[in-house]
């Protein structure tokens, strides 16, 4: 395997594939991809550091054209960055290298997309996107609420991420196909967010009309779709959707203004098959293209 290190606006980078059709060009890309293998704090079953490289790995299997947007790669472009160097043992550091590598991406006017890792990198993520975006929409697709206050006595924790978001201030956060909760979590979740568990497709059309126009964030845990399709997750949680499902809700998200999406959660080490990651692969590629259609719109 031929690794590469590097920097990427001055911060370390290493990459041994690239996802599928990337480009060379920084400078003509309308979306980033940053590798992020983030898993300090994986309570369960460990390994999303390695997501980022099996995901670019079994891309190469995919199609560059998609059936349910009727839209493929060319023209479009986009640029891989590789994995961002994390320190280990440090989760503070690691955090803010994830907030500056976003902040750079953003301020170079491209749309960052995020390839986990565990899901607490969607927290320094949303701070440098909340800067940019005061009035940023956050939409959560996930199995399980992550709103706790602290989790095994940790307050910076991947069951913890979206409570920490909502610590940001105005933020508004809509959560989908939630399915797992503790009874503190509900309560937070009807106070504070626009909460829709179980059902995803129904709840989100009716949720589109007040969303157009807003800057939105995208952050998708691959337990979501249920264990039986995407078995390759460290928290897995029977009763999710299904990948049918989800390729007929995604162009439904070609109505809005996305700014960043991230997907997080993938752990190689308990997918069968690989067919987990070929999943997220595909999702990654239907999100390039949407964001792609909607700049060029």
């Amino acid at each position: 395997m031929n690794t590469k290190e590097g920097f990427f606006c001055g911060l370390e980078v290493v990459q041994d594939s690239t996802f599928l059709g990337a480009s060379a060009d920084f400078q003509a890309a309308k979306v980033v991809l940053l590798g992020v293998p983030l898993d300090q704090t994986t309570s369960y079953r460990a390994g999303t550091n390695q997501g980022p490289e099996e995901i670019r790995n079994v891309s190469q299997v995919l199609e560059d054209y998609s059936l349910y947007l009727r839209a493929g790669f060319s023209p479009y472009t986009f640029y891989d960055c590789g994995d961002l160097l994390l320190p280990r043992g440090n989760l503070n550091k690691s955090l803010q290298l994830i907030e500056n590598a976003v902040e750079k991406i953003i301020e170079a006017g491209k749309v960052p997309l995020l390839i986990g890792g565990e899901h607490l990198l969607t927290f320094p993520t949303v701070k440098a996107l909340y800067r940019r975006y005061p009035r940023l929409v956050i939409l959560h697709f996930d199995a399980h609420a992550d709103l706790r206050d602290t989790y095994l006595a940790e307050k910076l924790s991947h069951a913890t991420v979206m409570r920490r978001v909502l610590e940001l201030g105005a933020v508004s956060i809509y959560q989908f196909g939630i399915r797992s909760a503790t009874a503190e979590e509900e309560k937070v979740a009807e106070q504070f967010t626009y909460f829709y568990p179980y059902t995803v497709k129904e709840n989100l059309k009716r949720c589109l009309p007040r969303l157009k126009g807003s800057p939105v964030y995208i952050t998708f845990d691959i337990d979501l779709i249920d264990p039986g399709f995407a078995p390759g997750t460290g928290t897995p949680e029977p009763g999710g959707i299904s990948p049918h499902e989800l390729f007929s809700i995604l162009p439904l998200l070609r109505e809005l203004k996305i700014v960043g999406f991230d997907l997080v959660e993938l752990s190689p080490p308990y997918d069968n098959g690989q067919i987990t990651a070929v999943l997220a692969a595909k999702i990654i590629r239907e999100i390039i293209l949407l964001i792609s259609l909607q700049q060029q719109a």
